[in-house]
């Protein structure tokens, strides 16, 4: 990802942008064949040094880097930027870094969810007590609970996909957009023709109407759902330093055998990774406010705006979201399950959720609802007491042994109704069958 933002790289696809649109005026009579085939031998030759140096006393990036590509190739160079203002080279190159970021970023997706898909598989039968508004409250199972994140990774990956398939550049259309300088030089009748050549060469849809630059509102729509991506992944990410809490320590992120958790505590395994993927995760859900400000304030055909924070924000957002996907591909692929921990915390917390399912089978026989909830509200005050004093949880019993509840069921049924963990409806069916989706999406 790194290489793709790099200045090198920036560079390189500005020369490559020359070369093709030099390339497409030979067939115009503009430029001749030895000079486009000059340009296009020397487009890997950027020589840094010599562009900044350039830049440093034109102050102007591109001018800078057409000077130098010029110099290289001393029988073209008067040829080059034909017809081109510096957002048609700039915008064209941004959008194919763009396009290739996508692409890397589509590639860890997969990785994400087919690792997610294997431990949705794996655990889908695990049952665990669940918890809403961060108290306990009825069972589901491990590969549930981690097809949620799973379904919304995959909607974003559809999303992604689709972005990157619809994506466009600003194509050759000068300084206000109105191609009038290439209708000059190729005769109006052409300007068609020229734009599909061009756009065929470098493999980019052009947008049919632009100003200076190709419609910013496609980088807020861009930035929003690269942000969307990484808020699935936060969230996955802070549920589980909760779960890697002592307090619950159902599950935990990998730690390295020669690990260091804390310089001063040796006995901490702190979830480093999970935080990181909440650190990453806020900086980049503030970047589509500032593409959201770029598109709104670009006054009438262009202004500088956004020029310099586009430099910044593009770049930073795929790098994060590039970062988080391959922590959390570790972490996955590490994932440290505590079943006992998991039992303990079922078995201590179970018998809550058990209660609507007593609630449903007794109103079934015929018992009053709202005073079996009432009831079963007071024994599970009294249990929720108990447990709080450090004492085992008597909820069971209590349940068990009210002569109300004794005239519809009997003790055994009552028990049985009890056991939370067999409470999990069609939990365990939907994440499979989810989970199988994923791998037909990515065979192998």
């Amino acid at each position: 990802m790194r290489k793709i933002w790099s200045v090198h790289n920036t560079r390189t696809l500005w020369r490559r942008i020359w070369a093709a649109l030099a390339e497409v005026q030979v067939e115009y009579g503009l430029v001749s064949s030895h000079q486009a085939a000059l340009l296009k031998n020397k487009v890997d030759e950027v020589d840094l040094s010599r562009s900044l140096e350039l830049e440093s006393k034109l102050q102007h990036d591109l001018m800078a880097e057409l000077k130098a590509f010029a110099e290289q190739c001393p029988e073209a160079g008067g040829i080059l930027h034909l017809g081109a203002t510096s957002m048609d080279i700039k915008d064209n190159a941004g959008v194919l870094q763009q396009k290739s970021a996508l692409e890397l970023i589509l590639q860890r997706s997969r990785e994400v969810l087919i690792c997610l898909a294997g431990l949705i598989i794996e655990w889908a039968e695990t049952p665990l007590i669940g918890f809403t508004h961060l108290q306990p409250a009825e069972p589901t199972t491990l590969g549930y609970r981690l097809a949620q994140p799973a379904q919304d990774l995959l909607n974003y990956y559809q999303e992604l996909t689709r972005f990157s398939k619809m994506i466009k550049a600003k194509g050759f259309t000068g300084a206000v957009g109105t191609s009038a300088s290439f209708a000059v030089l190729l005769g109006e009748e052409n300007l068609p023709s020229f734009q599909d050549k061009i756009s065929r060469k470098l493999d980019l849809a052009f947008y049919p109407v632009v100003n200076q630059t190709y419609p910013r509102i496609q980088d807020y729509q861009l930035l929003s759902l690269l942000a969307g991506q990484g808020a699935v992944i936060y969230k996955l990410a802070f549920d589980l330093r909760l779960l890697q809490s002592p307090v619950l320590g159902e599950l935990a992120e990998p730690f390295g055998k020669n690990q260091v958790g804390s310089s001063a505590m040796p006995f901490k395994q702190n979830p480093i990774k999970a935080e990181k993927l909440n650190s990453l995760g806020r900086i980049l859900a503030q970047l589509p406010r500032t593409a959201w400000d770029n598109a709104a304030h670009s006054l009438l055909e262009r202004t500088l705006d956004d020029s310099a924070n586009r430099r910044i924000v593009l770049p930073e957002a795929f790098l994060c979201v590039d970062e988080m996907l391959i922590t959390l591909t570790e972490i996955l692929s590490g994932l440290q399950v505590y079943e006992d921990a998991i039992q303990k915390n079922l078995s201590e917390y179970g018998p809550f959720a058990a209660t609507e399912k007593v609630m449903m089978l007794l109103s079934k026989k015929g018992a009053d609802r709202q005073e079996i909830h009432q009831r079963l509200r007071d024994h599970s005050l009294q249990a929720w007491a108990a447990v709080r004093l450090g004492e085992p949880n008597p909820l069971i019993a209590l349940v068990g042994g009210d002569p109300v509840f004794r005239k519809y069921l009997s003790a055994e049924e009552l028990n049985d109704a009890m056991q939370g963990e067999g409470y999990l409806g069609d939990a365990v069916d939907r994440a499979k069958e989810f989970a199988e989706g994923i791998k037909d999406i990515f065979p192998g």
